[in-house]
């Protein structure tokens, strides 16, 4: 706002300077004088903060001002609505008070120079009113960016301060999970082989001199045995998640990394029974969805990627789909190659549509599958 008025100030010097030029006014050491007074004035005006000392240097302003009009130069005058503008809006709020103080002055001067005046004043006072009100809106939107600067420096530590209680969630978890296996193995697993040890050790001792006793031993020792390996198996079941889980989450991962490193949106969706889904397909739904979205980060300049997996009654489908450019010519690179490759062993199919955007379509048959020749189930 201060430099807009600086402006119109410097162009009423010009002018003013440029008229007594023309005029060869004869005291022009004055003139310069009055300048230089006027300017520094002002100058330090923009330069102090403090109110009531701004107010100050104005009315010097505007006393500088008028002993040039009386003694130097009636131009001079021209300056005057400008100052007595800026001096007037800060203890006056209506605007109108304003325009009539700075149009005072007009009743005072020479006829001929009153038109002019008239107009500096009009000019004047229109610079101020749009200055002050863009200044007011820049100084609510400086406000309103340091606002939310300041909210979004403690949403960042919000966070940080969540992912570490996350982090350390996660440790801890893993820590008592550790805990429990380590104490469950303990309880059960230990206590039925340190068992079927001693058995064992005593039917050693007891095999030359009582066979039959050292026979029930050894059998308590198998039956021991077989207790604490059917314990290792529950125990290790009961750990294991389920295969449906653990593919259906790494999917998820793997679309979440992509999102994370890249700027196009990917949305993953899912329908139908995924229990049903073996290992094996799972491992070639990953390759494939991995090897499409690389394809489409490289050439499709797509903003948005979908991946679709649907169990049907006879097979599994699973789209990837972008909406870039697509192309005319379809040209099988390694990477659709080796989804290809990986698709049919399973008796699978890739199918590559370009008509809108890019997709990559992977066909799996449920039910056992062929493997090298071999059935998968």
């Amino acid at each position: 706002m201060e430099i807009w008025i600086i402006f119109t100030k410097m162009i009423l010097l010009v002018y003013i300077a440029i008229q007594c030029a023309q005029a060869n006014v004869s005291h022009i050491s004055w003139v310069v004088l009055a300048f230089l007074v006027y300017f520094c004035a002002n100058i330090t005006i923009y330069i102090l903060k403090n109110a009531t000392l701004k107010r100050v240097l104005y009315v010097l302003s505007i006393g500088i001002l008028t002993v040039a009009y009386l003694s130097v130069n009636p131009l001079f005058s021209l300056l005057l609505p400008l100052t007595i503008v800026e001096l007037a809006a800060s203890f006056i709020d209506k605007k109108l008070t304003v325009l009539l103080l700075a149009l005072l002055p007009i009743l005072y001067l020479n006829a001929p120079l009153q038109p002019i005046y008239g107009l500096a004043a009009g000019v004047s006072f229109m610079i101020f009113s749009i200055t002050s009100i863009y200044g007011e809106k820049l100084m609510k939107n400086e406000a309103q960016i340091d606002s939310m600067r300041k909210q979004l420096q403690k949403l960042t530590k919000h966070i940080h301060e969540n992912s570490e209680y996350i982090r350390q969630s996660e440790y801890t978890f893993k820590l008592e999970e550790r805990n429990r296996i380590s104490q469950e193995i303990h309880d059960k697993i230990g206590h039925s082989m340190t068992g079927a040890l001693f058995q064992m050790e005593a039917a050693k001792r007891l095999v030359e001199t009582d066979q039959h006793k050292a026979t029930e031993l050894l059998q308590n020792a198998i039956n021991i045995s077989k207790d604490g390996i059917e314990n290792i198996r529950l125990t290790l079941k009961n750990m294991k998640p389920p295969t449906e889980q653990v593919g259906i989450h790494r999917l998820k991962l793997l679309i979440d990394d992509f999102n994370a490193k890249q700027p196009i949106k990917t949305i993953v969706t899912n329908e139908g029974n995924l229990d049903i889904i073996a290992p094996i397909h799972w491992k070639i739904i990953h390759e494939n969805v991995t090897e499409a979205l690389t394809n489409t980060m490289k050439y499709s300049h797509a903003r948005q990627v979908s991946v679709d997996l649907k169990v049907l009654n006879k097979m599994i489908r699973v789209e990837v789909k972008d909406n870039g450019a697509g192309t005319e010519i379809i040209k099988k690179g390694l990477g659709i190659i080796g989804m290809e490759e990986r698709t049919a062993a399973v008796n699978g199919k890739i199918i590559v549509d370009s008509t809108h955007g890019f997709s990559v379509t992977t066909l799996l048959p449920l039910g056992p599958s062929l493997i090298n020749g071999n059935k998968v189930p």
